[in-house]
């Protein structure tokens, strides 16, 4: 069996570590397609460095472009790669214009696709984000699902695939690499935060990034907040090319993954815009404030682990402030017990 895996983002490097080593474990041929959607050192290269990733087969450096652009030189790309290739199933993962482009590029050459992490929704197709992840769960044959909401959803849109809830691919990372990250990371010394009370804060998303009036509340928000208690800031290269002032906290360039995972264990309380921190905030029992209007892992704020603030200064503050002693326990049963890796292997073979 052969098994063509097309990743582009940072996510995506997180998910394909473990889901990579169960298909070596189930002797599945897998041919590694990197779109280049993120592609500097901290952002992909050390992803692969740190976590043992396999090195990509191909690497056709598709980035800094508009969605539509990209998304179609991907698309180009992967097809070329199919054709040669000839693989039994295209395997994708949550909702870059990487997967989408992996997605449309296979089915169009009647390639069954699987999607890992299939089934979210935060029910705003404003978020490029949403639009991919729909269109990439109507055109895959097997949907690999994180939670028991995501089969709902389907269930819902009458999704024509097979539907499978294997738990979700970051828990079965962040249990692999927790120990090492603690050993390795010494960012926590660099920075002369180990064993000090700060928050730990990502903002990437587009409708963050994108909207002047946004940003700067979340920046204001993240100054007032730094006057009280550190802010840990690692600054995405999007996030960056769109600040007119750098907001007054410790702001580091994009970390690694083990560095992230220390900085996690470490800090007091995460604020992101970011899908799959709110995840590992929870999985290290750490209570997040999402900056976002809404969220397609809704089972975190049904838990009380989880609250939506948006972008209003003033709620974010009051979020952050209020919960910086709130006390999280991490529950295996929303996402699985760190095994959907070898559920997917095992399926595919």
């Amino acid at each position: 069996m052969k098994i063509l895996t097309v990743i582009g983002a940072r996510p995506q490097f997180i998910k394909a570590a473990a889901v990579s080593r169960a298909l070596k474990s189930a002797e599945i041929h897998e041919i590694i397609v990197h779109t280049g959607q993120h592609y500097d050192h901290n952002m992909s290269k050390v992803f692969f460095e740190e976590m043992e990733i396999p090195t990509p087969d191909y690497n056709l450096d598709v980035n800094d472009l508009s969605h539509g652009a990209m998304t179609g030189r991907m698309l180009e790309k992967i097809e070329a790669v199919l054709i040669e290739q000839k693989p039994d199933y295209v395997l994708v993962y949550g909702d870059t214009n990487s997967t989408l482009a992996g997605a449309l590029a296979a089915v169009k050459l009647h390639i069954p696709v699987a999607h890992v992490e299939a089934g979210l929704r935060s029910f705003d197709m404003r978020m490029p984000e949403e639009v991919n992840r729909i269109l990439t769960d109507r055109i895959s044959s097997i949907l690999f699902c994180p939670t028991d909401a995501a089969i709902i959803n389907l269930k819902k849109e009458n999704c024509s695939g097979e539907v499978i809830n294997v738990g979700d691919v970051m828990l079965d990372t962040l249990l692999f690499y927790k120990q090492r990250a603690s050993q390795k990371s010494t960012i926590l010394k660099d920075l002369n935060l180990a064993d000090k009370p700060f928050v730990l804060a990502t903002i990437h998303r587009a409708e963050n990034t994108n909207d002047p009036e946004r940003l700067n509340a979340i920046c204001d928000a993240i100054n007032e907040i730094n006057k009280n208690i550190p802010v840990l800031l690692p600054l995405h290269p999007r996030t960056k090319s769109y600040l007119k002032t750098k907001p007054n906290a410790i702001i580091v360039e994009p970390l690694g993954y083990f560095d992230m995972l220390s900085a996690l264990s470490g800090c007091s309380l995460v604020m992101t815009d970011s899908g799959g921190l709110q995840k590992e905030s929870y999985f290290c029992n750490k209570f997040c404030v999402t900056l976002r209007d809404r969220t397609e892992w809704v089972e975190l704020v049904e838990v009380g682990a989880n609250v939506l603030a948006g972008s209003a200064k003033e709620e974010i503050i009051r979020s952050v402030m209020t919960n910086l002693k709130t006390s999280v326990k991490f529950d295996a049963r929303l996402y699985g017990n760190g095994d959907a890796s070898a559920k997917i292997a095992k399926r595919l073979s």
